[in-house]
């Protein structure tokens, strides 16, 4: 059986880790695996991040409502395959939890959470995030065939958005605050962006 780790000091943030190691932690802080390294999440979201979030979710579930698509906000753990097929749980080395995540394929979620790529993701940017973390994000992101990718950068009051195409994100035109926000995934999902960062 394996040891539960109670103390985050107990881990050793240079070497690598998965999803089982992942389920035998339970301390306080937040973390994510990003192909296998440990990556600390902010202790507690801002409440303008808590603003924006809540805002995002109240027209995606109102969207999706009564369609087979499923919205989920933060915490939810996301579980990436390390590129194979099996779900042992000692073969995920990325476990992660989006701000918010669109998932159509039901037989993707467990009880746990989502294993597999969700259809859409939604990062909110924060002063705790680092560059090295967005980076290895969209490279995973695009390498596991998220379809479609948003972050949301509050201090800017803007949102990019990235659509797969041929493997590749393509990056569209930044929507900045009174600009309306088309999803090319969802064509009829859109909004002002205005109400998104409204004080």
């Amino acid at each position: 059986m394996a040891t539960i780790i109670t103390d985050i000091n107990d881990l050793d943030l240079t070497k690598s880790y998965t999803y089982a190691d992942y389920l035998t932690w339970n301390f306080q802080e937040r973390l994510e695996i990003l192909r296998g390294k440990i990556f600390k999440m902010s202790p507690a979201p801002s409440r303008k991040h808590q603003e924006i979030s809540f805002q995002l979710s109240l027209f995606f579930g109102n969207y999706f409502k009564n369609t087979p698509c499923n919205v989920y906000v933060a915490p939810f753990d996301v579980r990436l395959i390390n590129y194979k097929k099996s779900t042992s749980n000692k073969e995920i080395s990325t476990v992660f939890q989006p701000d918010i995540c669109v998932i159509c394929d039901k037989e993707k979620l467990d009880d746990r959470g989502c294993i597999g790529a969700p259809d859409l993701i939604i990062e909110i940017l924060s002063p705790g995030n680092s560059k090295k973390e967005m980076d290895i994000k969209f490279d995973l992101y695009e390498e596991n065939a998220v379809k479609e990718y948003w972050i949301v950068e509050p201090f800017q009051k803007s949102i990019l958005i990235y659509t797969l195409q041929n493997d590749k994100y393509i990056g569209l035109k930044p929507i900045a605050e009174e600009g309306l926000v088309h999803s090319p995934l969802f064509p009829e999902l859109s909004f002002n962006v205005e109400e998104i960062f409204r004080d």
